[in-house]
């Protein structure tokens, strides 16, 4: 009976030892990285931002003065519209006129211009707004 609890608790300490040292090793290997996806001028995000700088109203005087960091995160109905869409960033009127803008356009995302890697639901794009003194 004391060998059998041996070679249990042996055995259990084997299994254990070499999940330990699994998990490290998944851990450094570069397999486990999210990869950047880089966007090149060709496709549709880059068009989502010129569109947003068209129509963006540079007007308005509560917009914090120089460069305005923003993230805009928005889903593509099944239609190729957008739709859903959230901004946050230095200045809260900007992240309000950026979701104005893409809330309301008239774009339908072609996808065509998506690449296999960018096959998704759910964005997230950063957008740098620079606001000059007037």
């Amino acid at each position: 009976m004391k060998n059998k609890i041996q070679i249990f608790v042996t055995a259990l300490f084997v299994f254990g030892l070499t999940a330990v040292v699994n998990n490290a090793k998944a851990q450094t290997t570069s397999s486990n990285t999210i990869q950047e996806i880089q966007l090149n001028k060709n496709d549709a995000f880059n068009e989502i931002r010129n569109l947003l700088m068209a129509n963006f109203d540079f007007t308005n005087s509560d917009y914090k003065q120089g460069v305005v960091n923003s993230e805009v995160k928005f889903d593509i109905a099944e239609n190729g519209k957008i739709v859903n869409v959230r901004s946050k960033g230095d200045c809260k009127n900007v992240s309000k006129e950026i979701v104005n803008v893409l809330s309301h356009l008239q774009y339908k995302i072609d996808p065509a211009k998506l690449n296999e890697n960018m096959l998704a639901s759910s964005y997230v794009m950063p957008v740098k707004v620079d606001i000059n003194n007037r």
